[in-house]
């Protein structure tokens, strides 16, 4: 991880900031959504999608025929993602905030080799849910082709993150206001069945067993 830069460097609230290596990958481990914002022709975007992260790396996929996919390789690009932890009720508007957990990564978007792509792609569903990649039917020529996949180096990136109670100013704590924090989480719910499963096929401990997020 290199130092903080001028695209990174915390403004305000600079304690929450973090540069280390395992901030930013607890941050990006914890969640497999992502924001990607890039410039084409001059106007800016930014499209949502899944991410994964192996090693020093981040990865993400999408169709070949994605615009932002095409014009995403070889440029500079914008990575963040955001986990909303809960409400922050202050005795004051102006001090209400929100827990959460982020990251933004900054740096040269690059794609994946053909012959490097199945993997990749493999690693994202077993980093999920692990040994699913094994028991699927293998990606064919068509779907392969039809899939592009991104990937950057975490070089340039910072974590963000905001837990605890709020913080009133000091005479506010003499109100008779109630102050505190209302927890939110996504997690996992019990799997649904497809109802086209053939009979006898069972559900598979890692599907079975499956936490999110992700410990």
């Amino acid at each position: 991880m290199t130092a903080p830069t001028d695209r990174t460097r915390l403004r305000r609230a600079h304690e929450r900031g973090a540069y280390d290596t395992a901030s930013l990958h607890a941050v990006l481990d914890a969640t497999c959504m992502c924001i990607v914002a890039y410039v084409i022709d001059g106007k800016p975007y930014a499209t949502p999608t899944l991410h994964w992260r192996e090693g020093d790396h981040v990865y993400w996929h999408g169709s070949s025929a994605s615009r932002m996919l095409k014009q995403s390789a070889g440029q500079e690009v914008c990575l963040t993602v955001s986990i909303l932890d809960g409400f922050v009720m202050a005795r004051s508007g102006f001090h209400h905030s929100v827990n959460y957990r982020s990251a933004m990564l900054f740096g040269p978007a690059f794609k994946v080799p053909e012959d490097k792509k199945e993997a990749r792609l493999s690693a994202f569903i077993d980093g999920l849910w692990p040994g699913r990649a094994a028991v699927l039917r293998p990606n064919n020529a068509q779907e392969l082709k039809a899939t592009t996949v991104l990937g950057m180096r975490i070089d340039e990136a910072s974590a963000k993150v905001r837990d605890g109670a709020p913080v009133d100013d000091e005479e506010d704590y003499a109100l008779p206001i109630w102050a505190g924090v209302i927890p939110v989480e996504t997690r996992a719910l019990e799997p649904v069945p497809d109802a086209r499963n053939l009979p006898g096929v069972g559900m598979p401990e890692h599907i079975r067993g499956f936490e999110f997020p992700r410990k």
